[in-house]
């Protein structure tokens, strides 16, 4: 949930309410509005904001009433949770919000619309027939497994050796330690992930909708595979990648159902093809420099050997944000936040914060870039005005890595306004917000930085100035499949 006040307030929230549409994340927005005698009035502050958030809302509600209040927001909580999740937008004039009330207007939470739908028991048989005759199956998970879905999943993976790939918000589905588990698959995704894919005969999609960022060019993507695909939004069966049987409802409930038709026959083991999948594969292809200058997977890699088990990790959005996705092992898809779908820079740090306050005690790192920091740098006073115990990795490379990488790569090296070389002394701007701050220049001192850094209590930055040119590999070109995957600079 999260408040804001009119205008401006309001229209800031337009990019996290359509992070969170298109993530499908449970959100209630509330806005203050002006006096109701004033609008349509331009008076001070004055924004149209339903009509402003329709499209990036599942429903905004303009309150006129003060005796809805109570029940407005129960509804608001309720259809947030219902189906896809999704954002809620309550805006309320300032007049409504000082007008008296009965306190027994207050509602009290409530279930929206009823049951969901529920995958047919036809459809179930129809994917359970397909999955006992198929050669090369693979598994797709994506991030319809946070609904309460991840132990069923693992449990089907298990029953039948199935190898199986996530996409980058189901990231922590996977059993810790699952020796079928491929990897993320997509644009920046490993190898075996996306080989075994384009090899399967079968994909299983889970609570998945087939972004461009995972298919490419869609009539190339897994052109020899017929499609079972599960998903609590029935829009989503046949927009991208048509599918062979359909299964809407709830993802843990059609998982239960796979289960369950399962075990009354045959169960189907693949560990043959799950061990020719694993071999498809091979170490991350590295832009490693051999010399004194810092590598930005070097500090990953090295952090994520660090830092405890059951830590929360956020990434804002670029370069950091694939190197962390290829290499991140986390316990559980909600150890687990970046702005997927959107791709919205200054997502890391505060998502953080946030998730640092939802769950007190357990560590939560942010993994920054030089310039997704700068965005929300200010929330540095929040850090230290709440002693809020996030640790910031920065990842330095004096660029906006990303669009770099592509205008090396796909623009004949003409960059523009990607050049970060002014960048200021963030240690010392960290230590001005009373902020505990550690630096890495070279590789040799890393580990031990690292360490002092990962033992230390309450909020701390780690300065990482890393290599400027080093890229994100492999990369599968936009519109383009695994067919013409890249693993280095031509």
């Amino acid at each position: 949930m999260c408040c804001a006040t009119s205008g401006p307030g309001a229209t800031n929230l337009v990019t996290g309410l359509l992070d969170a549409m298109m993530d499908s994340v449970p959100l209630v927005a509330i806005t203050g509005q002006v006096r109701t005698e004033l609008m349509g009035t331009d008076g001070f502050q004055e924004a149209d904001v339903c009509a402003i958030t329709q499209p990036v809302t599942k429903r905004n509600m303009l309150i006129s009433d003060v005796n809805r209040i109570g029940e407005t927001i129960a509804e608001a909580f309720a259809l947030a949770r219902h189906g896809r999740p999704g954002p809620v937008l309550i805006d309320i004039p300032n007049d409504i919000l000082k007008a008296r009330t009965d306190a027994t207007a207050v509602c009290e939470p409530l279930t929206y619309g009823g049951a969901g739908p529920r995958a047919s028991d036809a459809a179930v048989r129809d994917a359970v027939a397909r999955i006992r005759s198929a050669r090369r199956p693979v598994a797709i998970i994506g991030g319809g497994v946070r609904a309460g879905a991840v132990d069923l999943y693992r449990l089907f993976v298990a029953m039948l050796g199935l190898p199986h790939a996530a996409t980058i918000n189901a990231l922590g589905a996977a059993a810790p330690g699952d020796a079928n588990y491929l990897g993320m698959l997509g644009m920046h995704g490993l190898k075996a992930a996306n080989k075994a894919v384009q090899r399967a005969d079968l994909l299983v999609a889970l609570g998945m909708r087939f972004d461009d960022r995972v298919t490419g060019k869609p009539d190339r993507f897994a052109r020899e595979a017929a499609v079972i695909h599960a998903d609590i939004d029935a829009t989503e069966f046949g927009k991208i990648v048509a599918a062979d049987v359909t299964l809407h409802g709830d993802l843990r409930e059609t998982l239960r159902a796979l289960v369950d038709e399962l075990a009354r026959g045959h169960v189907p083991r693949f560990d043959d093809w799950a061990a020719e999948a694993r071999l498809l594969g091979g170490p991350l292809p590295s832009d490693r420099v051999e010399n004194d200058q810092l590598s930005a997977t070097g500090v990953l890699d090295r952090l994520f050997a660090a830092i405890p088990d059951d830590a929360i990790v956020t990434t804002d959005v670029g370069q950091h944000q694939m190197w962390a996705a290829q290499r991140a092992q986390p316990a559980h898809p909600r150890k687990y936040a970046t702005s997927a779908g959107l791709g919205a820079m200054g997502f890391g740090f505060p998502a953080a914060i946030g998730a640092a306050y939802a769950n007190p005690g357990v560590p939560v790192y942010a993994i920054v870039g030089d310039g997704g920091f700068q965005m929300c740098l200010p929330e540095l006073a929040t850090l230290r005005r709440y002693d809020v115990p996030v640790k910031i990795v920065l990842i330095d490379n004096q660029n906006l890595g990303m669009v770099r990488q592509w205008q090396e790569l796909f623009f004949s090296q003409r960059y523009s306004a990607t050049n970060l070389a002014d960048n200021p002394d963030f240690v010392a701007i960290a230590r001005a917000y009373g902020i505990d701050a550690y630096a890495i220049t070279a590789p040799a001192h890393a580990g031990d930085v690292i360490a002092r850094f990962v033992a230390s209590r309450g909020p701390a930055l780690l300065h990482c100035a890393c290599h400027p040119t080093e890229n994100v590999w492999p990369m599968i070109p936009a519109g383009m499949t695994v067919d013409d995957l890249m693993e280095a600079r031509a």
